[in-house]
């Protein structure tokens, strides 16, 4: 029922070229080397250097980064926890019920 179909390969259809042959040519050396062409110099970039008050900022500003992202990673696993909480004490709640509903009878 599933068989893989395997497909074939076409057959040219129309007038087929043969390859053209490639004959070998001789290489003959060049007695005469071109100068070397002159390289330009590269842009110097200037290299970034911090005073120690942009030191402390950058430092100031990582840190708070840090602390942020902290302070939302901590937030959404509380919520995941008490949203787990909650979930558990529902269940019991209707396990309760069910089990007294079932006594009943």
């Amino acid at each position: 029922m599933l068989r893989p179909k395997i497909p074939t390969m076409p057959t040219p259809t129309g007038y087929v070229a043969l390859p053209a042959v490639v004959e070998p040519t001789a290489v003959v050396p060049s007695s005469e080397i071109p100068p070397p062409a002159p390289v330009a110099p590269a842009p110097s970039r200037p290299t970034v250097q911090l005073t120690p008050g942009a030191l402390i900022a950058v430092v100031g500003g990582g840190a708070a980064v840090v602390l942020v992202v902290g302070a939302v990673l901590v937030s959404l696993l509380l919520a995941v926890a008490i949203t787990g909480v909650s979930v558990a004490v529902c269940a019991v709640v209707l396990r309760s019920l069910l089990a007294s509903e079932a006594k009943r009878r």
